[in-house]
């Protein structure tokens, strides 16, 4: 049986404000190519997300795009 490749076109965000909501994020970071997934950790007894996420760009396209820029800044904070 063939073993099929699946490319992942993911990218880690730290430092991420907690007034920042999943929808924001894919606002955000849909500029630079199209979103198929944002991932915002949940810590139990906070409710809050956790500071990091993961956004997942269906082509490497959109990934590359969002790595060529230096600065990422989410309500006045670097990301």
């Amino acid at each position: 049986m063939a073993s099929s490749s699946k490319k992942i076109f993911e990218v880690f965000v730290s430092k991420i404000p907690w007034t920042i909501a999943s929808k924001d994020m894919k606002e955000y970071f849909g500029q630079f190519g199209q979103v198929k997934k944002c991932l915002l950790p949940f810590d139990k007894e906070t409710g809050f997300h956790r500071g990091f996420g993961w956004i997942g760009y269906t082509s490497e396209e959109g990934l590359h795009n969002a790595l060529q820029k230096d600065l990422h800044m989410l309500e006045g904070a670097t990301v």
